[in-house]
């Protein structure tokens, strides 16, 4: 009889851990399925965050500099955005959010497209930023990239990447050689994010490395700020 009972409460117990383990699946299934759609959030990166603030920005939200950094500006931003639109306000840009702001991610990701143009410029500009600025802080290499957009835009310089890059003179890289250096996958990342619209540099034409620059004009250019060893200059 003992064993009876014994065996009958070992089941209960057993019975009581199933229904207290499926409770609290079910309970967090919400919060689990609110990580995975979680896209960007206090902390991330790139091009588009860049996109994030630069609507807000647009729309009034946003005050600070739009530099595809999510801090605490660009929180709090977001979470005015999302009371505003009936969205739930905790800061996090999910897909929600996303497509409140108009922001299809699939563009903004810089995943294969299919556009032999656009992986060809992507390539392109990997192999210049490789050749300028491995081993420089990622902000850096961006940076770099972000240069070479921002000539393609002014009507000084060649309005294709190739132009700009290819231009006489115009990067190092191609006089010495390091532009067919081994290819560094941070390199094809940074141009992603460059293409992406991502621009550490504040606007950027020029920028150059003090310890081997050669051009006493390049000093005479206005400094905009400094990342890593190269000092970025309008």
């Amino acid at each position: 009889m003992k064993k009876y009972f014994t065996f009958k409460r070992a089941i209960m117990y057993t019975m009581i851990a199933i229904i207290s383990f499926v409770g609290v699946y079910v309970y967090f299934i919400p919060y689990g399925r609110a990580l995975q759609a979680a896209t960007y959030y206090y902390g991330s990166r790139g091009g588009s965050v860049y996109e994030i603030q630069k609507r807000l920005k647009n729309w009034g939200y946003y005050g600070g500099n739009v530099d595809g950094i999510y801090g605490y500006e660009t929180f709090t931003s977001v979470k005015k955005f999302q009371s505003k639109n009936g969205l739930t306000a905790d800061g996090i840009t999910g897909n929600a959010t996303l497509a409140a702001l108009g922001i299809n991610e699939s563009s903004t990701t810089g995943g294969s497209s299919g556009n032999s143009t656009n992986n060809q410029d992507v390539n392109l500009l990997a192999r210049l930023i490789n050749g300028e600025a491995r081993g420089e802080p990622y902000e850096g290499q961006v940076a770099v990239g972000a240069v070479v957009l921002n000539r393609t835009r002014d009507p000084r310089f060649p309005s294709s990447i190739a132009g700009v890059i290819y231009q006489p003179g115009a990067f190092t890289a191609i006089a010495d050689g390091q532009i067919n250096a081994e290819l560094q996958q941070s390199s094809v990342k940074a141009a992603i994010d460059a293409l992406n619209g991502w621009d550490p540099s504040g606007g950027a034409m020029y920028y150059f490395n003090p310890v081997t620059a050669t051009s006493s004009w390049i000093w005479s250019r206005p400094l905009i700020k400094v990342i890593g060893k190269h000092r970025f200059c309008e």
